[in-house]
């Protein structure tokens, strides 16, 4: 029942906008880290962002690839149990196959083997 789904990929313009989402079930996302990888055709898989889901309000737990700093934004609704991923200013070179992943392991930490993925959604970005 552990199961990791995103979805809300597709053909985007450079320069538009696009939010993925990762439904999660059978577990709570809430106070875990959560991640989102992306995966371009002949490239190896690379971290896009993790987040740790730090009880405190006031300190920003979540790191980004430099390719994408700045411009996307990882947000969590841990009622409804979902992951986010907002792009914004979409570049060629972010086309791929984009996945989430969670740490469920005790004390999980970013950096920390990732435990489940998703199946993937493409993001495509024409040049």
């Amino acid at each position: 029942q552990v199961q990791l789904a995103e979805s809300g990929g597709g053909l985007v313009q450079p320069g538009q906008s696009l939010r993925l989402s990762c439904q999660a079930s059978g577990f709570t996302l809430h106070y875990l880290p959560v991640g989102w990888f992306r995966q371009a055709p002949g490239k190896a898989r690379e971290e896009v962002a993790c987040d740790s889901d730090s009880i405190s309000e006031t300190v920003d737990r979540t790191t980004y690839a430099e390719s994408v700093k700045g411009r996307f934004t990882v947000t969590r609704n841990n009622r409804a149990n979902m992951l986010y991923l907002e792009m914004n200013n979409l570049k060629p070179e972010d086309t791929a196959v984009y996945y989430c992943a969670v740490v469920t392991g005790k004390n999980g930490r970013c950096g920390s083997p990732w435990n489940y993925w998703g199946p993937g959604t493409q993001v495509t970005v024409p040049s």
